[in-house]
């Protein structure tokens, strides 16, 4: 039987060195709503009625993920996808937001980037 629940919301919890940092980061880039969780945390969401988040927790002992996977480093445990209409438009957006473009690209048509606590999102178009 799947997993029941009378709440409707749930979501992706993401870890970081100030996770209320990072939630504000993600409200900025989504424009969505941030659900600050004090003392360490938040979450962001389209609505508090969505039905579901992005968490960002803090975690003292977090260690950044390298991007590619290299042997003997962090590596990430998931990364977000995120259509967009413009890839460049959105990149110059993700930067301004506070992202880094990864510097290893391997697709044409999506863009590596990586959030201040160095989780990798990509970026691509339809």
């Amino acid at each position: 039987m799947p997993l029941r629940t009378t709440s409707t919301w749930w979501g992706t919890v993401l870890d970081a060195p100030d996770g209320l940092a990072l939630a504000e980061f993600y409200a900025r880039l989504l424009g969505w709503e941030l659900f600050p969780d004090p003392p360490g945390g938040g979450a962001v969401a389209p609505s508090k009625d969505a039905g579901y988040n992005l968490a960002c927790q803090t975690e003292p002992l977090y260690v950044r993920p390298v991007w590619p996977a290299a042997e003997g480093q962090q590596q990430m445990m998931l990364h977000l996808d995120i259509q967009v209409d413009d890839l460049e438009e959105a990149v110059a957006f993700a930067v301004e937001c506070g992202a880094e473009l990864a510097d290893f690209q391997p697709q044409r048509d999506v863009r590596v980037m990586l959030d201040p606590a160095g989780h990798p999102f990509c970026l691509y178009t339809d």
